[in-house]
């Protein structure tokens, strides 16, 4: 009875080990899930562009994970403190970030567009000077404002996507500016809305997003090996399709 009663206690000891070091070795990649079409909730569960590629690339690479929607600014305080093993949330590479953070390889091209009511005399980027325009704070959108115009109080900050664009549904700002999929997608959805985009790639340049790590954070390499395989095999063109609707340019992503 003794030793049936030890080898019970050595069985479940095994057992809680392997559920501890299971749990252990599922990463959280956090996003902030409001953001469509790249990340957004339907219901609790997160969908987008963004979920259905770091699936892929999860897969290929062998890793549990789980995602984590901790919002746009704490994501970047999570990284830092490495509560969260790696980010994906249309975050633009830059050499500012890149001074604390660590990215894959460029995973999508985007260059921010402009979007007003429909009949604004709004032409290009110039033609803001003097108006009230809405960004999320922290984007490369508010940067590429405070560059040509300066830092200034007709900038309005808000913490998500969203409530830029609510701020011009309700007549606070007279543009948003935003990445293009984004504000085309909100254009596209919202017909009763009566919005144009506008193009103005003289004013802003393209932009590559990547997954975000913590500098010498784990698993990059891996992370890192198993996107630029599911860009090669073709799912990527997959997912990009059933999201866009469209084939994706893949080459100028391996530049």
């Amino acid at each position: 009875m003794k030793r049936k009663f030890k080898m019970g206690l050595i069985g479940l000891s095994a057992a809680f080990l392997v559920a501890c070091s299971s749990s252990e070795d599922k990463l959280t990649i956090g996003t902030d899930a409001a953001y469509a079409p790249f990340e957004s909730l339907d219901g609790e569960k997160i969908v987008g562009f963004d979920v259905d590629l770091l699936d892929a690339v999860m897969k290929e690479a062998g890793l549990e994970y789980e995602m984590k929607n901790t919002g746009w600014e704490p994501l970047f305080i999570a990284l830092k403190n490495e509560e969260v093993s790696a980010g994906i949330s249309a975050i633009t590479i830059n050499d500012k970030r890149k001074k604390t953070y660590d990215f894959s390889s460029p995973y999508f091209e985007s260059v921010n567009m402009i979007l007003a009511k429909e009949g604004t005399s709004i032409k290009s980027a110039k033609d803001l000077e003097g108006k009230k325009v809405s960004v999320q704070n922290g984007t490369t959108g508010q940067e590429a404002l405070e560059k040509m115009f300066g830092k200034n109080e007709n900038i309005k900050k808000f913490d998500n996507n969203t409530l830029a664009i609510q701020a011009l549904l309700n007549g606070e700002v007279e543009a948003v500016v935003a990445d293009n999929a984004v504000v085309q997608e909100y254009e596209k959805n919202n017909p009763d809305k009566k919005l144009v985009t506008i193009s103005d790639k003289d004013s802003f340049e393209s932009e590559f997003y990547g997954i975000i790590f913590p500098k010498d954070g784990e698993h990059q390499d891996e992370i890192n090996k198993a996107l630029k395989k599911v860009i090669d095999d073709g799912k990527y063109a997959e997912i990009y399709k059933k999201w866009f609707g469209e084939e994706p340019n893949v080459d100028v992503l391996k530049q």
